[in-house]
Parts: C-alpha cells; structure tokens; sequence
C-alpha cells in the first residue's frame, strides 16, 4: 500500500501544475457561462459582459486565454439573439420540435418527419403545437385576427426552392427547368 500511495503522491505533483492552470480555466469558464444566463440580466448587458470577457481574454499572453477567445468569437453568432423564453440548449431545442415531429410522422407513417417541417416550419410548428396553448377546441372568433396572415418571405422561397429542386431531379422535367432557368438569367443579366 504504501508503495501505491507512493507512486499516487508522484502522480499528483507531476500534474499539480496543469490542474491549477485547469481551476483557473474553470473559473474563467463559469464567468462567460453567466453573461448566457437569461436571469442575470437583459440580453444588453450580458452581451456587453460577454464581450468585455472575450477583450480581456485577447490581452492575455496565455494560449488557453487567447483559444477561449477564439472560441466565444466563433459561438458568438446567435447567442444574444431570439426571445428569451425560447429554447436556450439543444435539449430544449429537441422538446420544443418533439411535438410537431411526432405528428408529422404519425401523418406520413415514417420513422423521420420529413422535410415539410423545414421547409413550412414557421407557419407549420405554430399550428401544430396549438393544443399546447388553447387547451379548448378552437372557434371562429378565436381564428379571427390570423385571417390576414401572410406566409413569411423566407417560407415561400423555400418552397419555390423545392419546386426547382423537384423538377432538377426529374429527368423528364429537367431540360424544360434548364432552360426556362437559363432564360431567367440572361434577362436578369
């Protein structure tokens, strides 16, 4: 035993260096995490506080501290940006689309739930995930106000994608599609 605790007490000081330099990444680490909690502040001053962080971290002669500032410049897209309410990790992301992809592939028998989420998801996951928030069957004045809606831009591009997408990959609608595309550019040019 003793030599065991021996050979335990090398191991340890061979590596007590790394793990203080690891307990101070920590602590750098836990910092950064709070500026991405919604309840230590407005999406403001937690994105002012992530990048005053990631400035102090690019004037430190560290690599771990200039890697951590490469890090949060590469994540940083999109973090501060949404509803605070809205799904915050990639398991809540998950929960929030399991409703509508049950659905989808219960209707189309599939064990995936097919492209239709993607493509007409901001009009479809609304509609879908309904029950959710009008436990009540729905009645006409309830349906009112969305008799104006309008499908978003983004939505009706991406159906006019798939339309082109589907005539490519059909070999008998294929030369038509090129040429009617072909015509389209040299008017636009």
């Amino acid at each position: 035993m003793k030599k065991l605790a021996d050979c335990i007490q090398r191991g340890v000081g061979s590596i007590s260096h790394a793990q203080e330099e690891i307990l101070c990444g920590l602590s750098e680490v836990k910092k950064v995490a709070e500026t991405l909690d919604p309840r230590k502040g407005t999406i403001e001053q937690r994105e002012e506080e992530f990048w005053g962080l990631r400035d102090s971290f690019t004037g430190k002669s560290n690599a771990w501290y200039a890697h951590m500032a490469k890090e949060m410049e590469a994540f940083s897209p999109g973090l501060f940006i949404g509803p605070e309410d809205g799904p915050r990790t990639t398991d809540d992301l998950e929960r929030f689309f399991k409703t509508p992809k049950g659905h989808e592939r219960r209707i189309h028998g599939h064990k995936h739930a097919g492209i239709r989420i993607v493509q007409e998801g901001p009009t479809l996951i609304p509609a879908l995930d309904a029950h959710a928030r009008h436990p009540a069957p729905f009645s006409p004045a309830d349906l009112i106000p969305y008799r104006d809606a309008d499908t978003p831009a983004g939505q009706i591009e991406a159906m006019k994608r798939r339309k082109i997408m589907r005539k490519a990959r059909n070999k008998k609608t294929r030369e038509k599609l090129l040429a009617e595309l072909e015509k389209r550019y040299k008017e636009a040019g």
